[in-house]
């Protein structure tokens, strides 16, 4: 058993499920903690309470933001002082930071979500916007890093920063000593990325991870088609760990040779199988497999 800390997304449950019961499904099928956040005002304290209750770590929330947009830094840079002081006193050091600009027209009339895995490099954002957005990025991480916060970048398919592409062009405009590099795996392999070469490419910046598989038939049928964003997920373009794609023993390879010791999220955001319970343990079974 590597110094992992293995979690489990809440999404797989759904938005208006009462969350004392998805925590404790979490916690049966075997993992050590779940995503956390001041949703509805909660406080550190009431999180931890919460999830002591179940045997459970809080851990990286989840900051998404139009980061390029000047219209918006000042309110963000504020948001970010109030996430860094819920981190640490959730007793946590990493949250993940991400895009948030899905519904953003491109010059293509269409949004990055109904361009999911099949933009255009003219839909991407512009060097000025790139630029701007690293350096509005390095000032966020600079807060956190001030309170002991690790910001781990967040690509996502339907977001401007999905493609191999946009996550280098966005990573040449930040100070990479304050902003790391938080991938969802199973993105990384519906965008087309290479997941064995990124991980490579940035092992030494990896700090914490979303792990989600992908369903490589759903995937070709739906770039052939042109699908939105919310027609791969009815499809059923999410696998359990296991059951797609991604080849995760190359990944734990690469992460284990660069001494990775961070949170695994795993993240099924839309389930095929008859229970969000039922998807955790197919997902926890096989990370044990693999002894995880």
């Amino acid at each position: 058993m590597k110094n992992y800390i293995v979690g489990c997304g809440q999404i797989t449950w759904g938005r208006d499920v009462d969350r004392s019961l998805v925590l404790k499904e979490i916690a049966e099928a075997g993992y050590e903690g779940a995503p956390a956040g001041p949703y509805g005002g909660a406080t550190p304290e009431a999180i931890l309470e919460l999830y002591g209750r179940y045997g459970l770590r809080p851990g990286p929330g989840y900051l998404g933001a139009n980061f390029w947009d000047p219209a918006l830094t000042d309110e963000l840079l504020e948001r970010c002082k109030m996430l860094a002081e819920f981190t640490v006193g959730i007793g946590c050091d990493a949250i993940f930071v991400a895009d948030g600009g899905f519904n953003t027209v491109t010059s293509s009339g269409k949004t990055r979500r109904d361009l999911a895995a099949h933009p255009a490099p003219s839909d991407s954002l512009t060097p000025d916007q790139y630029k701007y957005y690293g350096e509005t990025l390095t000032r966020c991480g600079e807060v956190f890093m001030a309170a002991g916060v690790k910001p781990c970048f967040h690509n996502h398919v339907g977001s401007f920063i999905e493609t191999r592409q946009e996550i280098d062009d966005l990573w040449a405009c930040v100070d990479r000593t304050k902003v790391f590099q938080g991938p969802d795996i199973g993105h990384l392999a519906w965008a087309g990325v290479d997941v064995t070469q990124f991980c490579k490419d940035y092992a030494s910046e990896i700090k914490c991870l979303h792990i989600k598989d992908i369903d490589p038939a759903v995937m070709q049928e739906g770039l052939a088609k042109g699908w939105t964003y919310g027609e791969f997920s009815q499809a059923g373009i999410f696998a359990e760990l296991g059951e797609g794609m991604v080849d995760f023993p190359a990944m734990f390879d690469i992460l284990n040779a660069a001494g990775y010791d961070g949170w695994l999220i795993v993240e099924t955001d839309r389930t095929t199988k008859p229970t969000a319970l039922e998807s955790a343990k197919i997902s926890r079974a096989y990370l044990k497999s693999l002894g995880y």
